[in-house]
């Protein structure tokens, strides 16, 4: 994304929630995105994902430009071309886990390549878990559905929105270190908002946000330098 802002409402109750945010996801890689509550992290998410339309500025994906895509291209790219990894993990009750898995080929109209599917399970750990339902598995697994279901098309970015924010310790690490995989044995890139440390360790490059502004990035990081940095961003204070 280069230069974007992004303003809700207008006159005297107008909020910028992005400042002139520019920042380059290199393909192949794992970014954690960072920042107090109300630094902007939720909507730097969603305007680079497509999910919402910056108020100026521009936002690629590889060599399409965002801006340029009406509202049924803009659905068909998020269908096809981006995964998406809530903290809610958003699964079908009714449905059993290549269902859910499935879903996002099932609403483009797209044939499901058994194959690739059989090799997203295995990868994720549930292929001895096909056909049961969200209520038989626990949080963990869940997340492992939706993590699976992001990958089924093959997009060339995967967007997760505090993806371990509703799970213990223990399985958060397992979620992260599937995520980890993801980047380093697919070749997958990965955008991560979180608020945890330890989760933001896992990437390649953490960026800060503050204010509505990206005012720092960490190579290497380690929980104790995010944490650290974060506090100096007054997040824990």
């Amino acid at each position: 994304m280069n230069a974007v802002s992004k303003v809700y409402g207008k006159g005297q109750g107008a909020v910028a929630a992005l400042r002139e945010v520019s920042a380059g996801i290199p393909r192949g890689t794992f970014t954690a995105v960072m920042g107090p509550s109300g630094s902007g992290k939720s909507t730097f998410l969603h305007c680079a994902a497509g999910l919402d339309v910056p108020s100026s500025g521009s936002v690629r994906l590889g060599d399409t430009e965002l801006a340029n895509l009406g509202e049924s291209e803009l659905t068909e790219l998020r269908r096809r071309r981006v995964g998406f990894v809530f903290q809610a993990f958003n699964l079908v009750p009714a449905l059993d886990v290549v269902e859910n898995v499935t879903l996002p080929l099932r609403l483009s109209g797209t044939r499901v390549d058994q194959g690739w599917l059989a090799e997203i399970l295995r990868r994720v750990g549930l292929e001895g878990r096909a056909g049961h339902r969200p209520a038989q598995l626990s949080g963990g697994q869940q997340q492992r559905v939706a993590i699976a279901r992001a990958l089924v098309t093959r997009p060339e970015v995967v967007f997760g929105d505090e993806p371990t924010g509703a799970l213990d310790t223990m399985t958060a690490r397992d979620v992260l270190r599937l995520l980890r995989e993801v980047v380093d044995g697919m070749g997958q890139t990965v955008v991560m908002v979180t608020h945890d440390p330890l989760a933001a360790s896992y990437a390649d490059t953490v960026l800060f946000l503050a204010d509505g502004r990206i005012v720092d990035s960490m190579t290497a990081p380690t929980p104790e330098k995010v944490a650290e940095r974060m506090t100096g961003l007054g997040a824990w204070k």
